[in-house]
């Protein structure tokens, strides 16, 4: 356990159904929907609500999917009904631009949460500028943080402090670390940085909970959770749960429980096409360490060329396949397919 732990008391809980949940619903959130759940949230005490494409501001495409609501439209539906909660978007350089970034505090958002692969923080030093110079609180994201070693961990999130970020997250976005590797990567930043340190879970091999636990004990004092656990893969920690286990560990998180289970059980729940679940393909995804959001592209993929989503998944894994790379799904189950003499299926 890390030595500055036992200070920590106070835990900030992001919740974040309505950015990386979207994945859950291929994007299909409605602006009622939108409401009701800030609504809820809203009243329970989360902090931070996190809202846009589940790919961040400019997602909305043929590559990662469209949406049926415009990115600023959900900002502005979300802060309409929050009172107290602070409104965040996601934004991947070279995926988002600094126009989505300003649209989005224009509609009112304050934190802007910048993402970008585990060895790649040197493309996020513009978004990080802008955002800090119209106010915003700045938490940056190392996805795929299983992919580097912790030493390099470190050196890519000392760029983003000394870029502006108020916060850096260790990001399993393949579900794929253990806790012991949580604790290394967290605990390292927790003795470099000078700023505030944030994990965001995944939990395809199980360990969401844990892994969040394990980087709480290492002295990360923000960390993001989803309602029911909805999310790309088999889903993020939830956050019901999440702030449960907490409050039994003997921190504060400014949540009321009982109103956050509600917003789960009548809001949430009644949303999901299906039960947030650990099935084949994103057990496998944990086990061979594929960006999450990859899930419902290997299965459209799989249906298309007659192959078994999991086989698709090992191959990108082999490929050491990265987030935005979702155009080489298809190209990889076509290779796939040639090999075995299986014929294409209908065009999805």
């Amino acid at each position: 356990m890390n030595a500055n732990t036992h200070s920590v008391r106070h835990i900030r809980v992001v919740d974040t159904t309505l950015r990386d949940g979207s994945h859950t619903v291929s994007h299909q959130y409605t602006i009622e929907q939108i409401t009701d759940v800030v609504r809820g949230l809203d009243a329970a005490g989360i902090e931070i609500i996190e809202v846009s494409h589940g790919d961040g501001l400019g997602g909305s495409s043929i590559q990662y999917g469209f949406a049926l609501i415009p990115d600023e439209d959900k900002i502005e539906a979300a802060m309409s009904v929050a009172t107290r909660s602070r409104i965040a978007v996601l934004l991947l350089p070279g995926i988002g631009t600094k126009e989505d970034l300003k649209r989005a505090r224009e509609r009112g958002a304050t934190v802007a949460r910048i993402a970008t692969h585990v060895t790649e923080a040197n493309i996020s030093e513009q978004h990080i500028g802008i955002a800090k110079q119209m106010g915003m609180e700045v938490f940056c994201f190392l996805m795929m943080a299983h992919m580097a070693e912790v030493e390099t961990v470190v050196e890519q999130a000392m760029l983003m402090e000394q870029y502006g970020a108020d916060a850096v997250y260790i990001v399993d976005s393949a579900g794929a670390l253990l806790p012991d590797g949580v604790r290394e990567r967290v605990g390292a930043l927790v003795n470099r940085l000078q700023v505030q340190v944030g994990f965001h879970a995944h939990n395809n091999l199980g360990l969401a909970i844990g892994n969040t636990l394990a980087a709480i004990d290492e002295g990360a004092t923000v960390v993001d959770g989803s309602m029911r656990g909805m999310g790309a893969g088999a889903g993020n920690a939830m956050t019901e749960a999440l702030v449960a286990v907490l409050h039994k560990s003997g921190y504060e998180t400014g949540v009321d429980l009982h109103k956050l289970m509600d917003v789960g059980e009548n809001i949430v729940k009644p949303i999901m096409p299906r039960p947030q679940e650990i099935d084949n393909a994103s057990l496998i995804m944990g086990y061979a360490g594929v960006y999450s959001s990859f899930l419902l592209h290997a299965y459209r993929a799989a249906e298309r060329f007659g192959l078994e989503p999991r086989d698709i998944l090992v191959e990108l894994g082999r490929r050491s396949t990265v987030g935005g790379q979702e155009d080489l799904i298809v190209d990889v189950a076509a290779e796939m397919a040639a090999k075995r003499g299986l014929t294409v299926g209908k065009t999805q």
